[in-house]
């Protein structure tokens, strides 16, 4: 959420970093948002100067009925209660204004970093990276979901039964494969200094408010409704909530973590062979890591994570691209944001696995997650976040990619967490 000094401050600057965004109606929102936090501001002024005078008042009544004045004081009493009475209607002329504010405010997305392209579309996103050699595979090659019925390795239709479309059951060295993965995955996060955690599964409504899921993706949430606790679309959500309401030390950042948890999304709308398979779940297991940095050095940390992120495709050998999404693909919360693709063979087209972003003080503004500064002033952190990785179709990238016409062989990485080389 963006700083109501940040927008009474710099209207040109976000009206043009919206406009990167299509975000439409941004001059409406942003003259009411400034309309509604000048009444705000006038009426705290107001009450402020009521409080102070009745709080004058009362001490002087005090004084006067000690010095047996008590009519004197009972006259001054009389001005007290009207005083408490239009207290009472700017205290809740103010509640409506911060809430009306909040309302507005919850609607305006983050301002992209001057790095984002302008673009409409996933169509408009640029390439900044690519490697990997795309694998020649033999005559009569499958996409994942054939070959994962031929080696009876993930059932989709099984887990249709049980649950419905989009909530898969891995078996036998598919499910080894995948606990692999993720054995993998938190060891290098491990390695590269991230501290593993493990959150819970629900959250409640404060902490979708908090990193920016809520209200702008409540339709994607799956919501208990007697408990009034969501389903976690990703580990992000309780991890950065870990530091909601929370005042660091500068000596205090970098804080790094990492957790594996499964994820929760409806998709609703999602269907056609694009979706097929692994390439889109109600149900993902997925590792994430996330950041809490010093806003000078959030930019540097965020280079960092895709150049971690970039070495386990290496050693995964998978063929790969990065691309840096342009303002109509951006996401809500993210002021930059790099997405990872690999390239499938059998279905010859690429399939996102992972997305880095720095959110900048976005989410901490949410979160009121601040550090004390240099000169002992109280300052938004940077909040920044990553797959590493999102395991479904990193899974159907190594199937298909890594398929023979004698099995599908395992990334030597992962062999010593498999304990096979291949899947016959």
């Amino acid at each position: 959420m963006l700083t109501l000094a940040f927008i009474r401050e710099n209207k040109d600057a976000i009206l043009k970093g919206l406009a990167i965004r299509n975000f439409a109606n941004a001059e409406s929102i942003i003259d009411e948002v400034i309309e509604k936090d000048a009444l705000r501001r006038t009426t705290q002024s107001e009450l402020d100067n009521k409080l102070s005078e009745s709080n004058k008042l009362s001490k002087e009544i005090g004084k006067l009925f000690q010095s047996g004045e008590v009519q004197k004081a009972n006259l001054i009493k009389e001005k007290t209660g009207q005083l408490k009475e239009q207290t009472k209607v700017l205290t809740e002329r103010l509640s409506n204004s911060e809430s009306e504010l909040n309302d507005l405010l919850y609607q305006i997305p983050n301002i992209p970093n001057p790095l984002v392209p302008k673009g409409n579309s996933e169509e408009d996103n640029e390439t900044i990276f690519e490697e990997g050699a795309i694998p020649k595979l033999h005559e009569g090659a499958l996409p994942h979901w054939e070959l994962a019925k031929k080696y009876d390795i993930i059932d989709f239709e099984l887990g249709n039964k049980i649950t419905g479309a989009g909530f898969p059951v891995y078996k036998g060295k598919g499910a080894k494969l995948q606990r692999a993965l993720i054995t993998y995955f938190l060891d290098k996060n491990s390695d590269a200094g991230y501290t593993e955690i493990q959150p819970p599964l629900l959250i409640n409504e404060a902490s979708g408010f908090g990193t920016g899921q809520l209200p702008d993706k409540e339709g994607q949430m799956y919501h208990v409704g007697i408990d009034n606790l969501y389903l976690i679309p990703t580990a992000e959500v309780p991890i950065t909530n870990i530091y909601r309401d929370v005042l660091l030390k500068e000596s205090d950042f970098p804080i790094c973590n990492t957790a594996y948890t499964p994820c929760f999304r409806r998709e609703a709308g999602s269907y056609g062979a694009h979706v097929r398979g692994l390439n889109r779940l109600h149900q993902f297991d997925k590792v994430e890591i996330v950041r809490i940095e010093h806003p000078d050095k959030s930019y540097e940390a965020l280079d960092g994570m895709v150049n971690h992120v970039k070495s386990i495709l290496q050693e995964l050998e998978l063929p790969y691209r990065i691309l840096r999404l342009c303002g109509g693909d951006l996401g809500f919360t993210s002021a930059l944001t790099y997405d990872f693709e690999v390239f499938s063979t059998a279905q010859d087209r690429w399939l996102e696995i992972s997305s880095v972003s720095n959110f900048e003080t976005f989410q901490a503004n949410r979160l009121k997650l601040r550090f004390k500064n240099s000169e002992g002033k109280s300052q938004l952190a940077h909040t920044l976040n990553g797959s590493s990785l999102a395991l479904p179709r990193v899974l159907a990238g190594l199937l298909e990619n890594y398929q023979t016409e004698n099995g599908i062989k395992i990334p030597k990485v992962l062999q010593k967490y498999t304990g096979f080389d291949i899947i016959e």
